[in-house]
C-alpha cells in the first residue's frame, strides 16, 4: 500500500511541477507595458505539450481576463478572485508565499469540479496578477497509478482543509466510510491535499503462516522467473531511456522557443565566474551585443560603475545562500555606450542541499519610465523652486477636512514654522489662527467654498515666536466632477501694511483731533478776546467823551477791571496751548493714593467748612504712569468741583474708587451734589467757559483744562449725572 500511494503521490507532484513551468512560461508573455503578447499561441503550445491541464489563464489584478481555450470557459471571464469568498483566501496565499499554489477542488463557474494552480506575477516589484493553469478533477484522477489500483482491495481518496470552515472536505464519493486505521496517508504541500489509500480487506492476512508455506512451495519457480526477467531488463531499460530522451528533447525545444521569443531579457549566469552562459534575443537587443559577445563578458562589464557594488553585494548573498532571489533597479552600459535602466529579478537555479552553480536573471527595460520619472522630478523641482521664490506661503489643502497637503518653504520666513511641522498636524491652520479672527476666518472660508467661489480675506495668525502676523489669504477653489475637492492659495504677509495703515489712521485721528481742538480754540479765542477788546474799545470811547474827571476815573477803574479779565483769559488760553503743544510730556510711576491724600489735605479747609464726608477705597499699592502736575490738576479739579457744587439740603458725600476695566485703570469720583442736566448741557460739559450753575466761583475753565490734560496722557473721561442727585466722573488711565 505504501509503494502504491507513493507512486500516486509522485505522479501528482511531477504533474504539479510541470504545471509550474507552464505557468512561468505563460508569465513570460507579458511585455514591458504589462500586456500579454502571443497569449493564444503560447497557450495552445502549452496545452499541446501537457495533457494534464485543461486550460490556461492570465489574471491581471486578480480578475480573469484571458483564458485559452475560451470555448467552454466563457463563464470564467471577469471573475474577481478577491471578491469571491471561496477563492480569495487561497489567492492571497499564493501572493504571500510567492510560490505556485493549487487552489481547490471547487465548483467551477463553467461547470464541474476543478483545480486552479496560480503563480503570482510581479512587474517593477509591484503585484501584476496571476498566471494560472486549470485542471479539471477528472483529468487529475486519470493518473495511471490511480486507474490501475485493484478496486477489490483498495480505494483512493483525497481531502483538504477548507480555508473558510477549517473542516476537512473529502472530494471522491465512496460507498465505504473511511476508517483511518485501515489507511495510509501522504501530503501534497503545493495544494495542501491529503492523499488516502484505504485497505478494503484489512483482515486478509489472518493466515500469514499459510501464505509463507505457499510462498516456499513456489520459491523455486519464482527464482527461475526472476532469472529470465533479469536477462530481459537491459532491453527494457534501453527502451525507457530512449523514451525519456525524446521527452527531454521535446521539452528543451519548447523551452528554447519560449526563451528566445520572451518579451523580456533572460540570461543564465555562472554563479562562480559571473559570466553569461546563455542569453536570449531580447537581452541581446537591449545591450547591443551578440550572444557570442555576451558569453565572453561578465556581469560587471556591462554594469554601470555606480551600481556595481550594490549588485555584487546581492550576488554574494545569493552565492552564500543567504537569499534565494532578489530584485533591483540598475543601469547597463550598452555596446554603443548608451546607458539604459533595467529592472532585474535574479533567482537561484540550485536547491538548498546542492552546490552553488548558476542563477537566472530576468531583465525588463525601464529606461522610458525612468526618463519620464526624471522629467517629472525635474519639473517638480523647478516648480517647487519657483514656488519657494514667491513672496508668500503657497499651499494646498483638502476642501472638507482643511488638512494641508502642501506648504511652501516660505512659511519658515513668515511664521517661523517648517512645512513639516505644519503638515504633521491635520488641524494646524485652525489651531494657529488668532482667537479674535478664528470664527470669522473658518466660517467665511466654509461659506465661500460651499458656494464654489474663489475668495480673498485677511486674518491674523500666531507665529512660532508668539508674535501676531497679519495674512492676506487668496484662495482658489478646485472643482472636480462638480464637487469641491481641493483648495489652493497663497498667504501674503501684510503685517507691515497693517502697521502702516494703523499708523496712518492714528496720525489721521491725531490730526483730526488737533484740528478739532485748534478750531475749537480759535472759536474760544475769537469769542473771548473779541468780547474783551469790544469792552475796552467802548470804555475808551466813554473816557474820551466823559465830561468830568470823576467820570473818567470811574471809566479808568472799569478799564482796569476789563484789562485784568483779559489777562486772566490770556493766562487760561496760554495754559491750554501749553497742554496741547507739549509733545514730550514727562511721566513717572506715581502712587495714586498718595496724590489723592495730598489733594484732600490742600482742600481740607473747604472740606471742613462744608462738612464733606470723603470715602476713598483706593488701595495703597496702586501705581500709575502719569505726569505729576497733570495728576494733581485732575484730582484737584474733580474733588474741588464736588465740594463746590454740593447740595445745600443734604450732607455732602464724595466717593473715590479705583478699579481695572479691560487693560485700563479707572479712577471714579462720585458726589451727591446738585448734578448736571446732561440732556441739556451734555454736549458742552467739557467746553471752555461753559457754566452750568450760578455759583459765584464758577468760571467754566476747570473741566476744559482737566479733559485736555487727560487727553494729552492718552486717556479719556466720561460723566454720569442727574439734576439734584449727583455726578460721577470716570477717568480712564492707559
Amino acid at each position: 500500500m505504501h509503494t502504491k500511494l507513493q507512486a500516486i503521490h509522485k505522479s501528482i507532484e511531477q504533474s504539479l511541477k510541470k504545471n509550474y513551468v507552464d505557468a512561468l512560461t505563460l508569465a513570460l508573455t507579458i511585455n514591458d507595458k504589462g500586456e500579454p503578447e502571443n497569449f493564444e499561441a503560447v497557450g495552445k503550445q502549452i496545452l499541446a505539450s501537457d495533457s494534464n491541464i485543461d486550460a490556461v489563464q492570465l489574471v491581471p489584478n486578480g480578475i480573469i481576463r484571458y483564458t485559452y481555450p475560451l470555448k467552454g470557459n466563457e463563464a470564467a471571464i471577469g471573475i474577481n478572485l478577491f471578491n469571491d469568498k471561496k477563492q480569495r483566501p487561497e489567492a492571497l496565499k499564493a501572493i504571500k508565499t510567492r510560490k505556485m499554489h493549487f487552489a481547490g477542488p471547487f465548483e467551477l463557474k463553467q461547470g464541474g469540479m476543478g483545480i486552479l494552480g496560480r503563480l503570482a506575477i510581479y512587474k517593477n516589484n509591484k503585484f501584476w496578477g496571476f498566471s494560472a493553469v486549470l485542471i479539471r478533477l477528472n483529468t487529475l484522477l486519470e493518473k495511471p497509478e490511480i486507474k490501475k489500483l485493484d478496486q477489490s482491495k483498495y480505494y483512493f481518496q483525497f481531502s483538504k482543509i477548507n480555508p473558510i470552515t477549517k473542516k476537512e472536505n473529502f472530494f471522491l464519493d465512496t460507498k465505504t466510510k473511511l476508517n483511518p486505521k485501515n489507511a495510509i496517508t501522504s501530503i501534497i504541500p503545493d495544494g495542501d491535499w491529503k492523499l488516502y489509500l484505504v485497505d478494503k480487506k484489512p483482515y486478509e492476512l489472518i493466515f500469514p503462516f499459510a501464505v509463507r508455506a505457499f510462498l516456499a512451495l513456489i520459491l523455486a519457480s519464482l527464482i527461475g522467473f526472476l532469472t529470465a526477467s533479469f536477462f530481459k531488463k537491459p532491453a527494457e531499460l534501453e527502451k525507457l531511456l530512449r523514451k525519456q530522451t525524446d521527452k527531454l528533447l521535446r521539452n528543451e525545444i519548447k523551452f528554447k522557443s519560449i526563451f528566445d521569443q520572451a518579451a523580456v531579457g533572460i540570461t543564465y549566469l555562472d554563479s562562480i565566474t559571473g559570466r553569461f552562459s546563455e542569453v536570449n534575443k531580447k537581452f541581446c537587443d537591449l545591450t547591443g551585443y551578440s550572444s557570442d559577445e555576451l558569453k565572453l563578458l561578465d556581469v560587471k562589464a556591462i554594469t554601470h560603475p555606480d551600481d556595481i557594488e550594490k549588485s555584487l553585494d546581492f550576488l554574494k548573498k545569493l552565492y552564500r545562500k543567504e537569499i534565494q532571489e532578489y530584485a533591483m533597479e540598475k543601469r547597463y552600459i550598452t555596446k554603443s555606450g548608451e546607458i539604459i535602466w533595467v529592472n532585474i529579478t535574479v533567482s537561484a537555479l540550485w536547491k538548498e542541499e546542492e552546490a552553488t552553480s548558476k542563477h537566472v536573471i530576468i531583465i525588463e527595460d525601464i529606461t522610458k519610465r525612468k526618463k519620464a520619472d526624471q522629467i517629472i522630478i525635474d519639473s517638480q523641482q523647478r516648480i517647487e523652486s519657483l514656488i519657494n521664490t514667491v513672496d508668500g506661503i503657497v499651499w494646498e489643502c483638502d476642501a472638507k477636512t482643511l488638512e494641508f497637503t502642501f506648504v511652501s518653504k516660505k512659511v519658515e520666513a513668515i511664521l517661523g514654522y517648517t512645512a513639516k511641522e505644519w503638515m504633521s498636524t491635520p488641524s494646524f491652520w485652525t489651531d494657529h489662527i488668532h482667537h479674535q479672527d478664528k470664527d470669522f476666518a473658518i466660517q467665511f472660508c466654509a461659506e465661500q467654498t460651499a458656494l464654489k467661489l474663489d475668495h480673498d480675506f485677511e486674518y491674523r495668525m500666531i507665529a512660532k515666536d508668539g508674535s501676531t502676523v497679519w495674512l492676506r489669504d487668496i484662495v482658489n477653489v478646485i472643482i472636480e466632477n462638480e464637487e469641491v475637492k481641493t483648495l489652493r492659495g497663497i498667504m501674503i504677509d501684510v503685517t507691515k501694511n497693517k502697521e502702516i495703515q494703523k499708523d496712518l489712521n492714528n496720525s489721521f485721528n491725531l490730526v483730526s483731533e488737533q484740528n478739532k481742538r485748534l478750531l475749537n480754540f480759535s472759536y474760544i479765542v475769537s469769542h473771548n478776546l473779541r468780547s474783551h477788546t469790544s469792552n475796552i474799545s467802548s470804555i475808551v470811547d466813554l473816557i474820551e467823551n466823559s465830561d468830568s474827571e470823576d467820570e473818567k476815573e470811574e471809566m479808568i477803574q472799569l478799564l482796569k477791571s476789563v484789562s485784568d479779565s483779559l489777562n486772566e483769559t490770556m493766562l487760561n488760553l496760554n495754559e491750554v496751548v501749553n497742554i496741547q503743544t507739549n509733545v514730550d510730556i514727562v511721566t513717572e510711576k506715581l502712587n495714586l493714593k498718595q496724590y489723592i491724600d495730598n489733594t484732600l489735605t490742600i482742600l481740607s479747609d473747604q472740606i471742613q467748612l462744608k462738612g464733606v464726608k470723603v470715602i476713598s477705597s483706593v488701595k495703597k499699592d496702586i501705581e500709575i504712569i502719569y505726569n505729576p502736575a497733570y495728576l494733581e490738576s485732575v484730582l484737584y479739579n474733580l474733588i474741588s468741583n464736588a465740594i463746590r457744587y454740593s447740595h445745600q439740603e443734604r450732607h455732602p458725600t464724595i466717593q473715590i474708587d479705583c478699579y481695572t476695566e479691560g487693560k485700563k485703570t479707572v479712577l471714579k469720583v462720585s458726589d451727591n451734589g446738585i448734578g448736571i442736566d446732561l440732556n441739556k448741557n451734555g454736549h458742552k460739559i467739557f467746553g471752555m467757559y461753559k457754566k452750568f450753575s450760578t455759583h459765584k466761583d464758577s468760571k467754566g475753565i476747570g473741566l476744559f483744562i482737566t479733559k485736555n490734560q487727560i487727553d494729552a496722557m492718552g486717556g479719556s473721561i466720561t460723566v454720569e449725572s442727574e439734576p439734584n442727585l449727583g455726578t460721577t466722573f470716570k477717568v480712564y488711565i492707559s
